[in-house]
């Protein structure tokens, strides 16, 4: 048996120990492919260390010594693992920290391509400083809870520098309550595009659910009657709008709602404003969210 055989085995037996009968292929799925990168990792660093001290490898005994039993080995290996379990999590750790650069790298490429619909954008409101050196972008759904508990983040970010351009992009993934909305809101900014920041506020902050009649509802309180929004939504359908946001969440990886884009730097989820910030300082400092 070869290291990497040998090794392949003992994370087997990890896998058996960690993942109980039964437990979806998801969870499994992740642990294999774990097991795989630390089987291979931890052979080739064997291999490599009796290179260089000339220990001999397991081949080098095949006619010295006859392989362990099956029993034997299988003990051991339960054995070590019960022993040094932080091994393997240690590489799990590693390879989501891998995961992660990597989709951060391929976000980057995706943003570096789409750039003009990206800050340059034809179908979407601009709230703080139009003019502003730093553009933070947010994807968002009316209905989403996650995007309401954030909107004082981008409040806070919007008082606290005063050279951002916050852009927002609306995306309707939660049914079609969040898609009549969003035709609702995407006509009010074509009407009243001055009082957007007002309406975007007062229905993400409202706490009722965001449907064509609430919109609506909004809408009217700032001066916006049905007739003028049936108007705008006849001349200004929303179609072109929703595609081209959601072909552009498609190609820089947005999974769901709130996402950002802060220079060249995607964030995913409702972060804080903390996080926001911090990488809103990076790009003033260096030009990239990421400083070295």
């Amino acid at each position: 048996m070869d290291n990497a055989a040998f090794y392949a085995q003992l994370v087997s037996s990890y896998i058996d120990l960690v993942v109980p009968e039964g437990e979806n292929m998801s969870s499994k799925g992740m642990t294999l492919a774990v097991a795989a990168i630390f089987a291979t990792a931890i052979a080739s660093a064997a291999a490599t260390t009796a290179a260089i001290y000339g220990f001999a490898q397991p081949e080098q005994h095949e006619q010295q010594a006859a392989a362990p039993a099956d029993d034997d080995f299988g003990t051991k290996v339960h054995d070590y693992l019960v022993e040094n379990p932080e091994v393997l999590l240690d590489v799990q750790v590693a390879l989501q920290r891998k995961q992660a650069e990597e989709q951060q790298k391929a976000a980057s490429a995706a943003l570096a391509e789409n750039q003009d619909k990206i800050y340059q954008p034809a179908y979407d409101a601009e709230l703080g400083n139009p003019d502003g050196a730093i553009t933070v972008v947010e994807f968002f759904d009316y209905n989403c809870g996650y995007c309401r508990r954030a909107l004082s983040d981008m409040d806070e970010i919007i008082a606290d520098n005063s050279d951002v351009r916050f852009i927002l992009k609306e995306i309707p993934v939660l049914g079609p309550e969040s898609e009549a909305a969003q035709r609702i809101s995407y006509a009010f900014f074509k009407v009243a595009p001055e009082k957007y920041a007002d309406f975007h506020r007062a229905l993400m902050g409202s706490g009722n659910r965001a449907t064509d009649q609430t919109a609506r509802a909004v809408a009217a309180a700032f001066g916006v009657d049905n007739a003028a929004i049936d108007q705008a939504m006849e001349e200004y359908p929303a179609e072109e709008a929703l595609a081209e946001h959601f072909a552009l969440a498609q190609a820089v990886g947005v999974t769901g709602t709130p996402a950002y884009i802060v220079g060249d730097t995607m964030l995913h989820g409702a972060v804080g404003v903390d996080r926001i910030q911090q990488v809103i300082d990076n790009v003033r400092d260096c030009g990239s969210g990421t400083c070295t």
